[in-house]
């Protein structure tokens, strides 16, 4: 079957044969062309427009399209060259003038003729594809004018100049400038970027690069930048008033380009006034105008933080290695904290709380608080003497901001697990003195490292607070079985968990008898009621309260073990040489030395007299009950002399203690990591290791080897037999 396409219906225009009358031409024209003229010479509100129209609808509709075009292209193009001569002879500031006054003439009379002409436009233009009225109007405009010989190079350098002469600090006809630019905008882009954009462009180069160079030479790094922020922002407002806002990038790209990045590292590391001189002296609105004008400019975060993390390793190197300033440890960290809080700040207010500048800050800290190996002992240092004696003036929240700082420290620190050794000592001696200023503070503590480290980190610490605890505890049942004598001294003991505190074997001295008595009858009673314990004491660790007289003054003496042991053979004796009172004490030399120092030799407290007077103790001196001591107080501390930081052989001593604890666990880490991967090379072991190991301490490298070989001896281990470097786990 065949299918038709079907055609779909259209009506045409009835065609009749049109004869074209050369003499209704001209004289059709003849009226279009007088019409037009009038136009131009402002006299067109005697002209019937529709008469017009349909004078102009005839010639089309009588095939006369492209005379009519023509004749309309020779009749525009005479009347922009007279505009063109009156243009090109205006003198000075009225070139502009006449030129906008030209151009709205023009415009207005386009328009006109555009409206007169709209058949032709319709029809015979969009049938012939050729260029509109009005556009061809432009077009006109734009070739024998805007790029006329006398005007073109003209009006730029008088565009420019304007430009230049309100760059200087004139006031210029912004609206003059305005209509200009707009001008050359509405002949089309092209136009506008290359008789005024492009050129434009070049001579601010030009000019900023000369500026520049000028205010580099006569000012200091934060004057610059307030000249440069300036310019910026008067180009930014110069192209809002009068140019095209796609100008707005490119200009501000020339400024950055000549005033910014051409100097970027002269202006950073400018001598006096550079980036170091504006962090060490707290310039934030210097420092935040730099960081808002190089962000602006290729690398110009990556260059500040450069030089920012360089200073703050510079100036921490210099604060961690000297002499001076590490002497007193709690001056020293709260130098720290406060550089800490110096730089945040910075970081906060001049750098918008900038993450990359915060991690920069971040490893400089960490970098020279690793180069001095005390920082873990003098952090925990600071924590003791803050949970010991507070904050002055502060309250519990301030002593929580204190807290949360030094935690930002701990974390910097390499080796957690020598810190720990230490603040396991210092929390132990403040727990067991009972100086401690609260136990909520403690406790934060405790939680802050649990949170940073892990339970594993602070399992021992909470078992010193659970100790403390069941201490209370059995005293209350010990006194509540007590029976006889009310009048014996009473004791209070803690019972510490070995393990949990760090307790050293020492070798414990010869109690008074009034003490040794009640010692023993606590003994009997704690370890009748728990089977298969030890008690050791630890008498370098307590402290009492004994009641003396001087002179018929009473007062009540806070002591240590040791002192009260010394001062209870007083009551005896007048005099004692030293050796009569370490034979009869049996405490260590060292610690007998202390002791006496602090009973006879600080001025206050020298409840002792020593013979020959002096301020160090010898093994020849003799000591006296001192009945001329004196106190305003009732209630006397006797502390012992202590130094606060350790000494060259305690400190050793730790070290060794310290890589000691480190063995088992690189060992452990090692058999988790071999247990897994079953086969591994030497070096991925040593990264592996190090990785896993680095929340509490980097491992060297030599230990884990040494450690490797030692599970390779117990058969935990064992090399491949082609390839020496290859280790198998051993099941």
């Amino acid at each position: 079957m065949n299918s038709q396409k079907k055609r779909s219906p259209k009506i045409e225009p009835f065609r009749h044969r049109v004869d074209a009358d050369p003499k209704s031409f001209d004289k059709s024209w003849k009226k279009l062309e007088d019409a037009i003229r009038e136009i131009y010479n402002h006299n067109a509100s005697g002209l019937s427009f529709e008469e017009l129209y349909r004078t102009a609808y005839n010639l089309v509709l009588h095939k006369h399209g492209l005379k009519l075009y023509d004749k309309l292209t020779e009749n525009l193009k005479g009347h922009l060259k007279e505009m063109c001569r009156s243009i090109g002879d205006a003198q000075g500031s009225l070139f502009l003038e006449e030129l906008q006054r030209r151009w709205a003439d023009h415009n207005k009379a386009l328009q006109m003729i555009r409206d007169i002409l709209m058949y032709m436009d319709r029809t015979f233009i969009t049938t012939n594809k050729k260029t509109p009225v009005f556009d061809l109007g432009l077009e006109l405009w734009r070739d024998i004018v805007v790029r006329a010989p006398k005007i073109h190079g003209r009006l730029l350098d008088t565009l420019l100049e304007l430009i230049h002469r309100e760059r200087m600090g004139e006031m210029i006809n912004r609206g003059l400038m305005r209509s200009t630019t707009k001008m050359l905008m509405d002949l089309g882009s092209s136009v506008y970027h290359d008789d005024f954009e492009k050129p434009f462009l070049e001579v601010s180069a030009s000019f900023y690069s000369g500026e520049s160079q000028q205010f580099i030479e006569c000012c200091d790094c934060g004057e610059y930048l307030k000249k440069a922020e300036r310019r910026l922002a008067e180009e930014l407002e110069r192209v809002s008033q009068y140019m095209d806002a796609k100008t707005a990038d490119k200009i501000t790209s020339v400024v950055d380009t000549e005033m910014l990045a051409n100097h970027m590292q002269r202006l950073i590391l400018m001598e006096n006034s550079g980036l170091v001189n504006m962090l060490v002296d707290d310039k934030h609105e210097d420092l935040s105008r730099m960081y808002n004008l190089f962000k602006r400019v290729p690398d110009g975060h990556s260059t500040i933080r450069s030089v920012m993390a360089s200073h703050v390793k510079e100036s921490g190197k210099a604060l961690v290695s000297d002499p001076e300033k590490i002497k007193d440890p709690v001056e020293f960290v709260q130098r720290l904290l406060n550089e800490k809080d110096k730089y945040d700040e910075i970081i906060s207010i001049s750098f918008s709380n900038d993450k990359a500048f915060q991690n920069a800050l971040n490893s400089s800290f960490e970098n020279f608080i690793n180069l001095n190996n005390r920082s873990p002992e003098f952090i925990s240092l600071f924590v003791d003497d803050k949970l010991r004696k507070g904050v002055k003036g502060a309250n519990e929240e301030d002593v929580e901001t204190v807290l949360d700082k030094v935690m930002m420290l701990f974390r910097y620190l390499q080796e957690k697990d020598v810190f720990e050794k230490y603040y396991k000592q210092h929390l132990a001696k403040r727990l067991l003195s009972g100086k401690t200023t609260s136990d909520e503070a403690e406790r934060s503590m405790l939680v802050k490292l649990k949170t940073e480290c892990g339970y594993q980190f602070t399992s021992k610490l909470e078992g010193m607070f659970n100790d403390l605890k069941t201490s209370h505890d059995t005293m209350q049942s010990f006194y509540a079985n007590l029976s006889g004598d009310t009048d014996s001294p009473t004791i209070s003991v803690q019972i510490l968990t070995t393990g949990s505190w760090p307790t050293q074997p020492c070798t414990p001295c010869k109690l008074p008898p009034e003490i040794v008595d009640i010692s023993e009858k606590f003994r009997a009673f704690y370890l009748g009621t728990h089977n298969g314990r030890r008690l050791t004491w630890q008498t370098n660790m307590g402290n009492a309260d004994i009641k003396a007289t001087f002179g018929g003054r009473r007062h009540e003496l806070n002591v240590s073990t040791y002192q009260m042991c010394v001062l209870m053979l007083f009551n005896s004796a007048d005099g004692l040489t030293y050796g009569d009172i370490e034979q009869a004490t049996g405490i260590p030399h060292a610690d007998l030395k202390r002791c006496l120092q602090s009973l006879a030799c600080v001025k206050g407290k020298n409840v002792l007299r020593k013979e020959p007077m002096s301020k160090d103790i010898s093994e020849d001196d003799t000591f006296y009950y001192n009945d001329k001591f004196t106190s305003k107080l009732v209630k006397v501390k006797i502390g012992t002399v202590v130094a606060q930081k350790e000494t060259e052989p305690e400190k050793l001593e730790t070290r060794q203690r310290v890589e000691e604890d480190r063995k088992p666990q690189i060992e452990a880490a090692i058999v988790r990591i071999m247990k897994s991967r079953r086969v591994l090379d030497h070096n991925s072991i040593i990264t592996e290791v190090t990785k896993q190991l680095q929340s509490r301490f980097l491992p060297n490298p030599v230990v884990i080897k040494k450690r490797i070989e030692s599970l390779i001896e117990r058969e935990f281990l064992e090399r491949d037999k082609v390839d020496r470097k290859m280790y198998r786990y051993l099941a």
